[in-house]
């Protein structure tokens, strides 16, 4: 099954179209007026240009709302630090959240509640897309907390098998294009965003890549923190 594309892969592709069609339509079209190729293959290099500029002028645009957004600071934190900072994102929405215990948590990390309707929420921060397991946990938490529907809120993406199973069971994807949006928004009320949680300790029972436990293991150099889904996860991390 084909790979989705991220919004920032589409837009390249779509630059490189234009930039191509400027090209060759400038090109064609000079050359039909004037019957010079010389002044056509200007028009065309310009036409080129002025794609390229723009290109430049959207992806500065993008790098600051990036940066305004803290989605940098998102990627750094583990999976309890995330689950928190959803908790207070979601707060600041007007729903009632509760962050539920980080074991055995029974396919949901959140509960949301508002206007009467129970959301079961798994919190995936990911360094890679986000896999089907994560929303068959989610489908399962509705039953088990007697929810109204279920939510996986991701900083990443998540594979295209991934929204296919969702779309079939009603599972909502927040993915990092919404999650940023959400950011912004939280930040354009005031809401203190994400420099509330920088004294949020980082949890050392949780892998920051896949949201497992770490666990303790031996190895040539003495005891260390190792996830405990290897060898699907190789993260490691020193004990302290």
């Amino acid at each position: 099954m084909a790979r989705r594309k991220s919004k920032a892969k589409q837009e390249a592709e779509l630059f490189q179209g234009l930039a191509g069609l400027a090209m060759l339509g400038g090109t064609a079209g000079t050359y039909s007026l004037t019957n010079s190729w010389k002044v056509s293959i200007c028009v065309g290099v310009l036409g080129v240009i002025g794609v390229i500029s723009l290109m430049v002028s959207l992806q500065r645009k993008r790098m600051k709302r990036l940066k305004r957004s803290g989605i940098a600071e998102i990627d750094q934190m583990d999976g309890f630090q995330f689950e928190q900072y959803l908790g207070h994102l979601f707060r600041s929405q007007g729903y009632k959240a509760e962050v539920t215990k980080a074991i055995g948590d029974f396919g949901a990390d959140l509960i949301l509640v508002k206007e009467g309707k129970r959301i079961a929420v798994q919190a995936k921060r990911y360094s890679k897309n986000v896999g089907i397991k994560a929303v068959q946990e989610a489908q399962s938490s509705i039953a088990h907390y007697g929810t109204d529907e279920a939510w996986v809120v991701s900083n990443s993406e998540y594979t295209s098998a991934a929204y296919e199973l969702a779309k079939s069971n009603k599972v909502r994807l927040i993915n990092r294009e919404i999650l940023i949006e959400m950011v912004l928004a939280m930040k354009d009320r005031g809401v203190v965003t994400i420099e509330a949680f920088s004294e949020i300790p980082i949890n050392q029972n949780t892998c920051p890549e896949c949201g497992n436990n770490l666990v303790k293991r031996s190895g040539s150099r003495g005891d260390f923190f190792g996830c405990n889904s290897f060898p699907k996860c190789r993260h490691t991390a020193p004990m302290k």
